[in-house]
């Protein structure tokens, strides 16, 4: 398929262009501790989300940084004439790879997972397992 082909492409030339330090930009500790217990979680179209009830900071917290990546995400796709969707698309396949065991992600559609000790099946535009 040409689109897989694409991000195949695209994620491998993204990879210096948009650093995203695991599983956000900058974050809280309260952040941090609901990554770390699938509270929130990583998903495939490059946003964070909400796996179980939690704080309402934290809520706003993952809120603001999905709004920090839709600008990074936006002014990538402009530098590469990509779509901004290719472009989250692309760089979530980078964090899905970097998540840690315990952590909570979510590839397309389907069901929050979490994380354990080996790799993870990532979507088919992704180039190698995480």
């Amino acid at each position: 398929m040409a689109k897989s082909r694409w991000l195949t492409a695209a994620m491998l030339a993204l990879a210096g262009g948009m650093g995203m330090s695991g599983a956000a930009m900058a974050q809280s500790a309260d952040l941090a501790a609901a990554l770390s217990s699938g509270a929130v979680g990583e998903q495939a179209d490059g946003y964070m989300g909400v796996v179980t009830s939690v704080s309402a900071p934290v809520r706003k917290e993952v809120e603001s940084i999905n709004i920090k990546r839709r600008q990074a995400y936006t002014d990538l796709a402009g530098k590469r004439g990509v779509t901004v969707q290719d472009a989250a698309a692309a760089t979530a396949c980078q964090t899905l790879t970097r998540l840690k065991e315990g952590q909570a992600y979510r590839i397309g559609g389907g069901a929050w997972q979490t994380k354990g000790a080996g790799a993870i099946a990532l979507p088919s535009y992704c180039a190698s397992g995480g």
